[in-house]
């Protein structure tokens, strides 16, 4: 039933090497296996092609430029917060710039990036935080009552719809109401077309010819654009709350210099990276749960011991223990930011390996996550990973769902409060099965959503009693 790449074990790096030249590596350009297969590379089937051949870091070439593969966590580490002042965001975070998401904090770099955060910070203080509990758990429960037992339903659009009216009312004051399908269709056909509009040149002439598939990314990105645009002109008119973080962004406008493009761009990102990331963790969980009955259980049990038949509450979260090392799990097979990049500015070293600027570094999630020397069986699904005592005796830095060092996702609390209570309150009173013979295959776009979908069928618990 499921497809996806076996990610070997990792071999030891060779004890001698050059410090003035490129690591080993295949000594192929991707852009002609490409051509050679007559299709485009799985990212994540090379990634792990090359860890298995030349270990924590390779060098191969895509098109003119020099990439540099690494899957040491210290490695990682050194780029991402040690010299983490020598890089930018690589090429397709580049094209996602002028194509999509524009100046927001996905994109923008340094005092500018520096700049947003400081904005967006306070919607997201630990705080604000409890505040937002009641309105995921309300939302929720009012999707799961519309289920019925035996009811055949694709998970990853009911996950898609609910994470994004859950961000349209806590972040952004606004229902979005039956507007949430057609700005998620909208970013499903977005999605569709990622990687051509980031890959492909001569894009931008190319997006102007009608009548092709990339036509859609055009009027899917319109779709989008009209939704934040109104979100704007209506906070301005006093339609909306006052504290939401679309408000923040609108006090500082002029502090900031901020045009309405640039505060569609902040609105853009925050939409992406708030409710896709989520839906797709909480999705990738069903599936994991659904194949792995004595876990399923374990949180059943939690749940039913900890709420009494209630709903849940932001104060239930320190006890939900088991619940949370559910979600972390999955997040370790199935990150959906599943790999970064970083372009180098100026000369950097990894290891003995002294690259020159220009060069761009790539690590993967998907790939450390599954590396056996810090996840045995790394391929099965184990809660128990993440108990305080297994994770204080794992090595630093091979676990980073929501990246680190100063570009760390600002909503990673957020997102961790949001998807245990949601877990917890759609397993309450349902389990989800696999519907049999379909296809699940992680697709490693923008994120790691499932190609095909998530047919599942809802299976009404047992109900217990409140207290």
């Amino acid at each position: 039933m499921a497809t996806e790449p076996y990610i070997p074990q990792t071999p030891e790096q060779p004890a001698s090497r050059n410090p003035h030249a490129f690591p080993p590596g295949p000594g192929e350009n991707v852009l002609w296996r490409g051509v050679r297969k007559r299709g485009p590379v799985n990212p994540l089937e090379y990634f792990a092609e090359l860890t298995a051949r030349f270990g924590d870091i390779a060098h191969y070439k895509l098109g003119l430029k020099h990439v540099i593969f690494v899957n040491n966590p210290e490695y990682i580490r050194d780029i991402l917060i040690v010299q983490h002042q020598k890089f930018v965001k690589e090429r397709t975070q580049q094209r996602a710039k002028m194509l999509l998401l524009g100046e927001g904090m996905i994109t923008s770099e340094r005092a500018s990036h520096r700049g947003q955060r400081q904005v967006a910070q306070p919607a997201f203080h630990r705080q604000r935080i409890p505040g937002y509990a009641a309105e995921i758990v309300r939302r929720t429960s009012a999707m799961r009552d519309t289920w019925h037992d035996g009811q055949k339903l694709d998970a990853y659009g009911e996950m898609m719809h609910l994470a994004l009216g859950v961000v349209g009312k806590t972040l952004f004051g606004t229902e979005l109401g039956e507007e949430v399908r057609a700005v998620n269709r909208a970013v499903g056909n977005i999605m569709d077309v990622y990687n051509a509009v980031v890959l492909l040149p001569a894009i931008n002439f190319l997006l102007r010819i009608p009548f092709t598939p990339l036509r859609k990314f055009v009027h899917a990105r319109q779709t989008l654009d009209d939704m934040v645009y109104r979100l704007i002109r209506e906070h301005r008119e006093g339609l909306h709350g006052d504290d939401d973080l679309l408000s923040m962004m609108l006090a500082s406008q002029q502090q900031m210099g901020w045009s309405d493009r640039d505060l569609r761009d902040q609105v853009v990102t925050v939409f992406l990276a708030g409710y896709e990331t989520t839906a797709i963790a909480l999705t990738w969980t069903w599936y994991l749960l659904a194949q792995n009955p004595e876990a399923e259980r374990r949180l059943h049990e939690e749940v039913d011991a900890v709420l009494g038949g209630r709903l849940p509450s932001y104060d239930d979260l320190p006890k939900l223990k088991y619940t949370e090392m559910v979600m972390a799990e999955a997040l370790r097979l199935y990150p959906p930011a599943w790999g970064m990049g970083r372009l180098a500015t100026e000369d950097f070293e990894i290891g003995r390996w002294q690259m020159p600027a220009g060069t761009t570094v790539v690590m993967s999630q998907f790939i450390t996550h599954r590396d056996a020397r810090y996840f045995p069986d790394p391929l099965r699904f184990d809660p128990e990973r993440f108990t305080p005592e297994a994770k204080a005796q794992r090595a630093r830095f091979t676990y980073y769902p929501f990246g680190m060092g100063p570009r760390q996702c600002i909503g990673e609390a957020f997102a961790w409060m949001e998807g245990v209570l949601i877990i917890a309150t759609v397993a309450q009173r349902w389990r989800l099965r696999l519907v049999p013979g379909q296809q699940i295959k992680p697709q490693p776009l923008f994120t790691l959503r499932p190609k095909f979908g998530m047919k599942m069928v809802a299976e009404k618990r047992k109900e217990v009693s409140s207290f």
